[in-house]
């Protein structure tokens, strides 16, 4: 990406005000095309499980960032691609589900995106057709004569998603090998239908979608575009969205609204200002001023996070209620000061310690396996959520004002303080 590139869009210049962009094919080319208010473009969501998590929010707002600076976005339902499974990022193949199973995920996901988007018949109203539509009909032998000989396994063998799993010796099977080539076809298709000419995602997906433009030239479409965002780490390295107490998933009936919240107002203090770019809708001005808070101040500004991130997934008045009930907790019930503290070796915590063992350090278990019957019925907690994965282990990513709360029920709780 050039350092010199001035955009002209409000599109462009927002993604790259607001830290959304890692890699476009052209820039000019995308900027021209926002500009003119032609533009547009789709992401493709799986549907794995009932509910996306955090890690899609990225993803999402890009799309709502288009909308708003005059694009049409495209969510994809990938009721298709899902029966595959995309094989990057992993080292085993995918779980394959029923049908039943991926159509029952699919309308739960679908309830997030009328958040962040507006759905309709005008121009710049989002769509959300699904890639079963047409992947579930073709034809193998017309799609091997008529797309598959586009397809180079020379150059399907570099790419990320396959090269690393052969790498590390981790078989690939033939029909995970074929999902960056339905992918592809599904760009080829979204332009043919919809007009799409821009595909975005995630860092990691860009070899499948430069493979897609590929396809489309190759398919004789109008010239296709990808754009890519930075793959999100905390300040201390964790992946976002996961948790000692598991997947931060946005679906309420996955994690509660308050548990949500909380998730955001611990944020590490140094990921505050670039979060608020990407997560919220508040002015970048205001986002300067919020994040050059120092000392105690800079939890007000992690309130405020909590807050508007939380709005944006489940409304405004579910946040100010997630809000009061953490001021009435720990402002005016049970305050940090006030618990007792449990030391721990800075490199212990930092090199990760088990949540099981951190519950009998702490002494609010005798043993590990009395931690594991706890997990089990919901009584452990760390941060205030709820331990779901008794493999989990707490690091400096959970650490919040310097300290790790944990909970046994909702009486007893400990500070784990690294010193």
């Amino acid at each position: 990406m050039s350092a010199d590139f001035k955009p002209k869009s409000d599109f462009l210049a927002t993604l790259m005000e607001r830290g959304f962009l890692h890699q476009c094919s052209d820039l000019e080319g995308v900027d021209a095309k926002a500009k003119a208010g032609d533009l547009i473009a789709y992401i493709g969501f799986d549907c794995t499980a009932s509910s996306l998590h955090v890690g899609s929010l990225l993803p999402i707002m890009m799309l709502r960032w288009l909308q708003k600076t005059g694009g049409k976005p495209v969510p994809l339902m990938g009721g298709g691609t899902t029966r595959v499974g995309d094989p990057s990022g992993k080292d085993e193949s995918r779980k394959l589900l029923t049908v039943e199973q991926i159509d029952a995920n699919k309308e739960s996901i679908k309830q997030v995106f009328g958040r962040f988007l507006t759905f309709g018949p005008d121009k710049t109203d989002a769509i959300m057709p699904d890639n079963a539509e047409w992947l579930t009909t073709l034809n193998y032998i017309e799609f091997l004569r008529d797309v598959g000989r586009h397809f180079s396994v020379n150059r399907m063998l570099s790419m990320d998603s396959v090269r690393m799993r052969l790498e590390r010796d981790q078989e690939l099977s033939f029909i995970e090998f074929n999902y960056m080539c339905l992918q592809a076809y599904d760009f080829v298709e979204l332009n043919k239908r919809y007009g799409c000419i821009l595909q975005m995602g995630g860092s990691d997906q860009w070899g499948n979608i430069v493979t897609g433009i590929d396809l489309g030239r190759r398919m004789g479409t109008p010239q296709l575009y990808a754009l890519t965002s930075p793959l999100l780490t905390t300040a201390s390295g964790a992946k976002m969205g996961k948790t000692a107490a598991g997947a931060i998933w946005l679906n309420a009936d996955m994690l509660p609204v308050y548990d949500y919240w909380q998730y955001w107002r611990n944020t590490e203090d140094a990921d505050v200002g670039r979060f608020l770019r990407l997560f919220t809708d508040l002015p970048v001005d205001e986002i300067r001023r919020l994040e050059a808070l120092g000392g105690a101040e800079i939890n007000e500004a992690k309130k405020i996070l909590a807050t508007e991130a939380t709005a944006m997934v489940h409304g405004r008045a579910a946040a100010d209620a997630a809000a009061d009930t953490a001021r009435k907790t720990f402002e005016e019930g049970v305050t940090a000061a006030s618990l007792p503290t449990v030391a721990v070796a800075a490199s212990e915590l930092s090199g990760g310690i088990g949540v099981l063992t951190a519950f009998v350090k702490a002494g609010l278990v005798a043993s590990t396996g009395e931690a594991r019957r706890q997990v089990k019925g919901g009584g452990l907690r760390v941060n205030d959520v709820a331990v779901t994965d008794e493999k989990a282990a707490l690091t400096a990513a959970d650490l919040a004002d310097g300290v790790v709360k944990l909970s046994l029920g909702k009486k007893k709780h400990v500070l784990l303080k690294p010193e």
